[in-house]
C-alpha cells in the first residue's frame, strides 16, 4: 500500500478496525467470508478514492459501502442457487412442483391428524402455533385463558407429546 498517498494511507489504516468488525457482523447472513467481503469494500474504496477522492464520512461510508456489497452479495447467490438446477428442472427449485406440493401437504395433514389427537390443551395450543396467522404468545395465551409464563412450558409439554405421537408414524413410512 505505498503507492497510496499518505492520506489515503492513513484513511485506510484508520478504516481497518472497522471494517474488520463491520465485515465479521455482516458476511454469515449472506454466507460470504469476512475476507471477501472486507476486499471487496477496499475495492470500493480505491475506486472512490481514485474518482470521487475520500468520502466526507468515511466510518458512514464504510458501513454503507459494507451493507451495499452484502446486498450485491445476497442478490449473486440468489441468482446462482435459483439457476444450479439440472437441464430441464424447473429454476423455481421445484417449489411448484406438483408432486412436491402433493407431498408437503399430506405432510401437513398428518401433522394437524396427530396435532388433534394431543391430550389436554395441547390440541387448541399447538393449532394456534402452527397457524398462518404467526400469533404472538401474548395473543395466544389470550385465546386460550392461560398466562403467557406459562406457554413457554406448556408448549414443551406438548411438543414432547407430539413428537412421542409421530416417532412411530414417522418410523412405519
Amino acid at each position: 500500500m505505498t503507492h497510496l498517498p499518505a492520506t489515503a494511507y492513513e484513511l485506510v489504516l484508520s478504516l481497518r478496525p472497522l471494517l474488520g468488525a463491520e465485515a465479521a457482523a455482516e458476511a454469515p447472513g449472506c454466507g460470504a467470508e469476512p475476507g471477501d467481503l472486507e476486499q471487496a469494500v477496499w475495492l470500493r474504496l480505491l475506486e472512490r478514492l481514485h474518482t470521487d477522492g475520500p468520502p466526507a464520512d468515511p466510518p458512514d461510508w464504510l458501513r454503507r459501502a459494507v451493507r451495499a456489497e452484502v446486498r450485491r452479495l445476497g442478490r449473486t447467490a440468489r441468482r446462482e442457487i435459483a439457476s444450479s438446477g439440472e437441464p430441464g428442472e424447473p429454476v423455481d427449485g421445484g417449489r411448484h412442483d406438483p408432486e412436491r406440493l402433493a407431498l408437503a401437504a399430506d405432510r401437513r395433514r398428518g401433522l394437524l391428524d396427530a396435532v388433534r389427537r394431543l391430550p389436554g390443551r395441547c390440541p387448541r395450543l399447538m393449532t394456534a402455533l402452527l397457524s398462518p396467522r404467526d400469533a404472538t404468545y401474548r395473543e395466544i395465551a389470550g385465546e386460550l385463558g392461560i398466562s403467557q409464563g406459562s406457554l413457554g412450558p406448556e408448549r414443551s409439554r406438548c411438543l414432547g407429546c407430539l413428537r412421542r405421537l409421530l416417532t412411530p408414524e414417522v418410523a412405519a413410512r
